[in-house]
Formats: structure tokens, C-alpha cells, sequence
């Protein structure tokens, strides 16, 4: 059934999650700060608004894929918010704030009579494009099965539990474990060129044994041994999930030894090569320290 539908934060991720929301016959009402992204959902129809507030208006039901926390929770509660909208009933947040920051926004929503779907995604910006993303839902289970075919047409959803927060949870432990791949898969691989091993055997090697991961199998093939640096995640956003994992594990009294170190190592990159580098150039840092460079032989 089609659906009109406010979306607010086009970028990277959320314009092509916007854009298979048309494929599929939704009406979009759409809100960017940075005008050019709204664009081409503009030109396929889309109708684009001056402020968050007047996407409340429009529309019964609010999407969000936004960055950071604070903005998140500015675009939810803030001044000419979502929550200031006349019509919203219901906000879906697919961005990653971190448990604590999603039950607070869900608590400020719902004293306006708006319901929240904690709905973080995983997959990246192919992943949007191909309608293939992981979603992860926390929410009441009927507000769930009436939003579940909008959810679906990003990719495979998953119901993680009733309260918003567990979605987040979810979100972060994923992320904490792609990051660590990341960085520890950088470590090992530097390693070996510097022993003088192929890079490109070593992947091949590493993703036909144990040690495969997503790193080795997507990552390195796709942006690090070309040296495109180009997966489309920033390390400032990897560093700002990684972060948030652990301040919750902190939270909740759960000791991560191993998260510590991987903690450390993003912060590293992230003051190094700038939070808007691409995260696969975290390899970097650690070619530098080094003295090497992981780059495919022609």
C-alpha cells in the first residue's frame, strides 16, 4: 500500500533509502540542510520543504537517517522539531544515537502523542542502493507489523524487541565488531607486506581460511588495495559508534577488553585523518607506523 511519507537527512544513506521509497510508490516529503541532496528525489517527485517542522505537518509518519546523536535528537525534540509538527503520529529513526539517547528521544516524543521506531540499518551505502540493508526494529510489536512493509523495502528486517533502545544495542554491537575487523585486519596485513607477502594473496588466503571477515572479504578488495579509500562510511561515524558500544558496555557493567584497544585505535585515526576520510583508510595509520604500503601488485 502506498504511503506519504516525511524523510529528513538525504545524504549518503538516507538519499538512496528516499529514493527506493519512490521505486516502490510512496509520496515523499523530504527536508535536507544541505539543499542540493533533496535534488534528485525533487526531480522523481518528491516535495521538499523548508523545515522539519513543516515535514510534521505534511505527514502522519517521519523517517530519519541522520548522523550524530545531537542532531538527532535537535531534529526530534528541538525547537521546530519533529515533535512541534501538527500531524506526525509516528517517527522511524534509522540513525545510530545509542541506547540512552533513543529511550530520552522516545520518552520527549511520546509525551507529544508520537510513537518511535528505534530502526538503526547496517550495510552501508551499497546497501541502500540495493535494498539490502540489515534493520534493525525495536518498538511495539503491532506498531512493527503495521510499518514492516516500508522497513522491507531497505532490505531485511528484523524485530529485535519492544522498547526502543534495543535496536540501538543491537546496532552498536555489530558495529563493534566490523570496526575491530577493520582495524585488526589493517594490523595483520600490514604486517605481512612488510614481510614481504603479497597483499592480494594475503586476502585471497585470509577470505578461503578462518581469518575471513568482512574486511578482508569487502574492504580491502573493494577500497583498500585499490587505494580508492572509497567504501562511503567516515571515520568520524565509525569512531562515534565504536565510542557509543563502549560508553553503553560501560553502562551496563560489562567489561571490553578488546573494544578498549579497538576504542583507541579509531580515535587515533580519527584525529589523524580527519573524521570526513573514509574509514578504510585506517589501514593507513598503521602503514605509516610501518613503512609499507598494502597495494594491489599489477
Amino acid at each position: 500500500m502506498s504511503e506519504h511519507l516525511g524523510f529528513i537527512g538525504v545524504g549518503r544513506m538516507g538519499g538512496p533509502m528516499a529514493g527506493r521509497l519512490l521505486d516502490a510508490g510512496h509520496r515523499l516529503t523530504v527536508f535536507d540542510t544541505n539543499r542540493g541532496a533533496t535534488a534528485p528525489l525533487i526531480g522523481r517527485g518528491a516535495v521538499a520543504t523548508g523545515s522539519v517542522r513543516e515535514v510534521a505537518t505534511a505527514v502522519e509518519t517521519v523517517i530519519m537517517s541522520l548522523p550524530t546523536p545531537d542532531i538527532v535528537r535537535d531534529v526530534a525534540l528541538g525547537e521546530n522539531g519533529i515533535a512541534s509538527g501538527t500531524r506526525v503520529k509516528t517517527v522511524i529513526d534509522l540513525s545510530t544515537t545509542g541506547p540512552r539517547m533513543t529511550q530520552c528521544i522516545a520518552g520527549g516524543l511520546k509525551v507529544k502523542g508520537i510513537a518511535l521506531i528505534d530502526s538503526p540499518v547496517s550495510g552501508g551505502v551499497s546497501g541502500a542502493q540495493k535494498g539490502t540493508l540489515a534493520v534493525m526494529a525495536a518498538c511495539e510489536r503491532a506498531l512493527f507489523e503495521r510499518f514492516e512493509p516500508v522497513l522491507k523495502v531497505f532490505g531485511k528486517v528484523f524485530y529485535i524487541g519492544a522498547r526502543p533502545g534495543m535496536g540501538q544495542t543491537m546496532k552498536l554491537a555489530n558495529n563493534l565488531l566490523s570496526a575491530t575487523a577493520m582495524a585488526i585486519s589493517s594490523e595483520a596485513i600490514v604486517m605481512g607486506v612488510k614481510a614481504g607477502l603479497d597483499p592480494q594473496v594475503m586476502v585471497d588466503v585470509i577470505n578461503s581460511g578462518s581469518g575471513r571477515n568482512t574486511a578482508t572479504q569487502d574492504k580491502f578488495p573493494r577500497s583498500v588495495l585499490p587505494r580508492t579509500f572509497d567504501y562511503g562510511f567516515a571515520t568520524g561515524l565509525m569512531y562515534k559508534d565504536v565510542k557509543l558500544c563502549l560508553e553503553e558496555a560501560e553502562a551496563l557493567g560489562v567489561q571490553m577488553w578488546v573494544g578498549a584497544a579497538v576504542r583507541q585505535i579509531w580515535q587515533f585515526a580519527n584525529a589523524e585523518l580527519g573524521p570526513a576520510s573514509d574509514f578504510t583508510a585506517i589501514v593507513q595509520c598503521i602503514e605509516e607506523w610501518a613503512g609499507v604500503e598494502v597495494k594491489a601488485r599489477a
